[in-house]
C-alpha cells in the first residue's frame, strides 16, 4: 500500500515539474461555452470570468426595423384623433365614431408614446454600446431605410398629441429636432443614389426604400399645420421626387429586388404609403382636398387593390411570426386617413362606404398584430433576423461568450 501511495506521489510530483517548465509549458487555447453549467466546487477553485451574454442580448438585435411597431401606433393615434374631432357632417360612420369616448385616443396615444421611448431608449444603448451594428445598419441596403423609423414614429406622435397646438413654440421645436434628422439623412442617402458607383438606386432599390419618401411627407404634413407653406412644399418636392424615380425603378425589377428576402415581402404594402401621405401632406398645403390629392389617393388605392388580389404573394412570409408583420399595419391606417378626408370633400353614398371599409380592415389589423406581438413577445429578437442577414455574423461576436485562458 506505502509502495503504491509513493508511486503515485512521485507521478504527481514529475507531473508538476513539467507544468511548471515554460519551454515543455503548451499555449493552450481554451475556448468557455457560457451556456456550459460549471459546478460550485470547480468555479471556487478556480473563478472564471466569464461574461453574461443576456446583458447585450436585446442591444445586439433590437435593430431599427423594430420601430415599425411606433410607426402603426402613432399611425393609429392620428386616425382616432381625427375621427374624434366634431364635425357638421351627418354621414352615419362618422357619427358612429364620434359616440365612441375620448379616453380610446387617449389610451392608444399613450401606450403608443410608452413603445417609443422604450425603443428609442433601448435603440441609444444600442448607439452607445454597440455603434459598430448601427454603423452596419447604415451599410446595409435594407438596414439604412428603417433609420427614418424612429424620426417618422416621432413626427406622428407630434401630430397626434392631444394637448401640442401646432401653432406653439413647444410644437416648432419638436418639429425641428425630429425633422432635421431626415434631412441630413436625405442628403447622404440620395446623394450616394446618384454619385456613389457601388450605391446607385439600380442596386440599392427595394420596397423599403419607400420609408425615406415617407419621412419627408410627414416632416411635409407637419411643417404645413404649423404655418410653415415653404419648408412643407421643400420636404414635399423632395419626398415626390424621389418617390416617381424610386417607384419606376421597383417597377422595373432592377437588380437591387433580387437582395430582398422572402420574410420581408409584407414591405410590398409600402407601395401604398408613399401616395396615401402624399394626398394627406398636399391637403394640408393646399387647404383642401383637391384633385392632386385625390388622384395621389385613387393611385394608393389602385396599388392596394393589386396587393389584395395577390395573397399569394405573402404565403411564405407569413408561415412564422416576424416583426416584418407590421409592414400590414401603418399602409392600410395611412390609407384610411386619406379616406377620411376623402370621404369629407367629397358628397355622395359611396365615399363614406368605402372609408367604413377601409376602417373595418385597419382596424382590426392593428389589433391582431398587438395580440400577436404580444403572444409571440418571445420570437420578436430571435437570433437570426433574415431582413439584415450580413449583421447575424457582427452579432454573433458582440455577444460571444469566449474567454481565452492560457495554461
Amino acid at each position: 500500500m506505502q509502495i503504491l501511495y509513493t508511486k503515485s506521489l512521485i507521478t504527481s510530483i514529475i507531473i508538476l515539474l513539467l507544468m511548471e517548465d515554460p519551454v515543455l509549458k503548451p499555449q493552450v487555447e481554451v475556448v468557455i461555452d457560457a451556456s456550459i453549467n460549471v459546478t460550485s466546487q470547480e468555479s471556487h477553485a478556480h473563478p472564471i470570468p466569464i461574461s453574461n451574454p443576456s446583458q447585450s442580448y436585446i442591444l445586439t438585435r433590437l435593430h431599427a426595423g423594430y420601430f415599425r411597431i411606433s410607426i402603426s401606433l402613432g399611425a393609429q393615434a392620428l386616425l382616432w384623433k381625427i375621427l374624434s374631432k366634431p364635425t357638421d357632417e351627418s354621414q352615419a360612420f362618422q357619427q358612429v365614431f364620434h359616440m365612441i369616448s375620448s379616453t380610446a385616443f387617449h389610451l392608444l396615444w399613450c401606450l403608443a408614446l410608452l413603445v417609443l421611448i422604450t425603443l428609442s431608449m433601448l435603440y441609444i444603448l444600442r448607439c452607445y454600446f454597440h455603434f459598430h451594428l448601427v454603423k452596419a445598419e447604415f451599410l446595409h441596403h435594407i438596414g439604412v431605410n428603417f433609420l427614418y423609423a424612429p424620426w417618422i414614429s416621432w413626427l406622428l406622435m407630434l401630430q397626434s398629441a392631444p394637448l401640442i397646438r401646432p401653432k406653439s413654440n413647444t410644437y416648432l421645436v419638436l418639429w425641428l429636432v425630429f425633422a432635421i434628422p431626415i434631412l441630413v439623412l436625405d442628403i447622404k442617402i440620395y446623394g450616394q443614389w446618384f454619385t456613389t458607383e457601388k450605391r446607385f438606386l439600380s442596386m440599392m432599390a427595394n420596397p423599403t426604400s419607400q420609408i425615406s419618401v415617407l419621412g419627408n411627407l410627414v416632416g411635409a404634413q407637419g411643417a404645413a399645420q404649423m404655418g410653415w407653406k415653404e419648408s412643407a412644399i421643400f420636404m414635399f418636392s423632395l419626398g415626390m421626387a424621389h418617390y416617381l424615380v424610386l417607384f419606376v425603378t421597383l417597377y422595373q425589377r432592377l437588380p437591387g429586388g433580387n437582395h430582398f428576402p422572402v420574410m420581408l415581402r409584407p414591405a410590398f404594402f409600402l407601395f401604398i404609403v408613399a401616395p396615401s401621405m402624399a394626398s394627406l401632406a398636399w391637403s394640408s398645403i393646399s387647404g383642401a382636398f383637391d384633385t392632386s390629392s385625390q388622384m395621389l389617393f385613387f393611385l394608393s388605392l389602385f396599388l392596394f387593390m393589386s396587393l389584395a388580389c395577390r395573397p399569394t404573394l405573402f404565403k411564405k412570409s407569413i408561415k412564422r411570426f416576424h416583426v416584418a408583420w407590421w409592414a400590414f399595419s401603418f399602409p392600410l391606417t395611412f390609407l384610411a386617413l386619406a379616406s377620411v378626408e376623402y370621404a369629407k370633400e367629397v358628397k355622395g353614398h359611396i365615399a363614406p362606404a368605402m372609408t367604413l371599409v377601409l376602417l373595418i380592415l385597419c382596424v382590426p389589423v392593428f389589433m391582431g398584430l398587438m395580440l400577436l406581438t404580444a403572444h409571440n413577445s418571445n420570437r420578436l429578437l430571435r437570433e437570426y433576423d433574415p431582413s439584415l442577414s450580413s449583421l447575424n455574423e457582427l452579432r454573433k461576436t458582440a455577444t460571444k461568450p469566449e474567454i481565452a485562458v492560457d495554461k
